[in-house]
């Protein structure tokens, strides 16, 4: 531990409520790990906050001592932003409250949720608050950042439905965000990122939804392109409704997949209805008969089991290297590459995935919010997941 880490170590440890957690402490391998696991930092203090006071407390000192200081609500940033070197590490994660307004559609909560957390709460009466695809997600770095999932086509951003935000400033200081309070600040934090301070609590609008009709499908050979290509003229023109994504992956060893596919190159491609389930088949039927698709299924789900299909795939701990890029158009030579790509994809979990935005994110104005760039609709996420350290190269 650095003299400067022990400077506020010692400012904090006679006023914090929370736990202060240093190297050498039984809870400290556990308390500084993140969910990517190629991030390895070893902070020299851990201050697990229990109150929005306990944060003021350790962003002063931190600021004042001149300590590099990173925050922690669920630790998935792929960058590993959640956890720095030697410095100080903000942990909010015993704050997890969630208080909702069923009859006003609003809900507040604090800045260590997790997306499941949210959910579970604003389910309880039937509620989402569009977030993101994986539960054990932090909200705050999500929704800060702009925020994707399965319902940003028919709702929009995460960001698009915050109306205010209490955050804890440089300085220590507590500052309330909205369109009436500090509206330049608010502006900023609806995917401008973290940096604008420690936020303790978000207030937010929901939708009711409570269930989704998905249909799945994988595709080998010559209709990989073909429906990479259909999908691309399709998006455009699909009704906000319509969440349809596509991964260029090597199919799974496991049972729900028939034996002649394991492992071998595949498109697979998730087909999620958001609307009224009795408008689903049309779109549904569409997107699952196009070429010669296999294994296709098709199911209603509850909102909670959707958020929480993916969480098996990206567990804590893996190994994650991910690239992102967003255009306005998909040319045929564009496509060709991918489907090269997935000719040596090196990890059965890595894959080339491609969503298409649109929809009610993208009738967001351009300058009502400080995320980038609504106005190209297709995403491409080149997501590398793999477990063991010596795959790191080939990865």
């Amino acid at each position: 531990m650095t003299k400067a880490i022990e400077e506020v170590y010692s400012s904090l440890k006679g006023q914090f409520r929370g736990d202060l957690i240093r190297p050498g402490d039984d809870d400290y391998e556990t308390a500084r790990g993140i969910w990517n696991g190629m991030v390895a930092h070893r902070p020299g203090l851990i201050a697990r906050c229990a109150e929005v006071p306990d944060i003021q407390s350790a962003v002063s000192a931190a600021s004042t001592i001149g300590v590099v200081t990173a925050v922690r609500c669920g630790g998935h940033s792929l960058a590993g932003f959640g956890s720095c070197a030697d410095g100080l590490v903000i942990d909010l994660s015993r704050m997890r409250q969630v208080t909702v307004d069923r009859d006003a559609r609003r809900a507040r909560f604090a800045g260590g949720c997790l997306l499941g957390s949210v959910d579970v709460a604003t389910q309880k009466y039937g509620l989402v608050f569009p977030a993101g695809v994986v539960s054990h997600t932090g909200a705050s770095g999500l929704i800060l950042g702009g925020g994707f999932g399965w319902l940003t086509r028919r709702f929009g951003l995460s960001c698009d439905h915050v109306e205010g935000l209490t955050l804890v400033t440089a300085d220590g200081s507590v500052v309330h965000a909205s369109s009436k309070d500090n509206a330049d600040l608010f502006w900023a934090l609806r995917g401008g990122g973290g940096n604008f301070g420690v936020v303790t609590e978000f207030e937010v609008k929901l939708h009711p939804l409570k269930s989704v009709v998905l249909g799945e499908s994988l595709y080998l050979g010559d209709d990989i392109p073909r429906l990479l290509r259909h999908w691309r003229d399709f998006m455009p023109q699909a009704p906000d409704d319509l969440k349809w994504n596509l991964s260029l992956r090597l199919a799974l060893n496991s049972e729900n997949v028939p034996g002649r596919v394991r492992e071998r190159p595949v498109l697979s491609q998730s087909v999620l209805w958001t609307g009224d389930p009795k408008e689903s088949r049309r779109c549904l039927d569409h997107a699952l008969s196009i070429c010669k698709p296999i294994e296709v299924t098709r199911r209603v789900l509850s909102f909670l089991a959707l958020q929480t299909m993916a969480d098996a795939e990206f567990p804590h701990g893996r190994r994650y290297y991910t690239k992102s890029g967003y255009f306005k158009s998909l040319d045929d030579s564009s496509i060709d590459h991918m489907v090269e790509a997935l000719a040596s994809i090196p990890s059965p979990m890595t894959q080339i995935e491609l969503a298409y935005l649109g929809g009610a994110a993208a009738r967001v104005g351009a300058a009502e919010t400080a995320f980038g760039d609504r106005g190209s609709p297709f995403v491409v996420n080149v997501l590398g997941n793999w477990s063991d350290a010596s795959e790191d190269a080939a990865n």
